[in-house]
């Protein structure tokens, strides 16, 4: 699913996929890997936190989520987003930020707003999409609960 998302080249800044060696090493360095299983147990999505940056700014996390193809717009998203919110602060994250959400994500634009993230700003064309168009980057963050 990540690599899905990596090869859409629209969303995350990496550009290669994942072999199944470097994705254990990767998920497992997170602070925290969660997946969203359906009653089937299929996954539906998943997400990642890690600290945002190390020593004094350590206590701000990052996140980045990935949602099947075919449980898009299902409230999946919304569900990742809050159940990451609720495990911030357990693990010593009072600030979620996110840095990067590509301008033509519009769902995840305005779920962010909907959760109340305040909207720090945008870097123009600070993504280079797969189309090999650029495209404007905006910058969230919130107090974590």
């Amino acid at each position: 699913m990540w690599n899905a998302v990596v090869e859409d080249g629209m969303a995350f800044p990496q550009t290669d996929p994942l072999s199944p060696q470097e994705a254990a090493g990767f998920f497992a360095g997170q602070s925290l890997s969660a997946v969203a299983q359906g009653p089937d147990g299929a996954i539906l999505g998943l997400y990642i936190l890690h600290p945002n940056n190390l020593g004094r700014c350590g206590h701000i996390g990052n996140a980045s989520y990935a949602v099947s193809r075919d449980s898009r717009g299902h409230g999946v998203e919304e569900a990742l987003v809050r159940h990451c919110l609720a495990s911030c602060r357990g693990m010593g994250f009072s600030i979620l930020q996110f840095n990067a959400v590509v301008d033509s994500n519009k769902a995840a634009l305005h779920l962010y707003e909907k959760l109340g993230f305040t909207h720090l700003g945008v870097i123009p064309g600070g993504f280079w999409d797969k189309t090999g168009a650029y495209q404007d980057i905006h910058l969230f963050y919130i107090q974590t609960p």
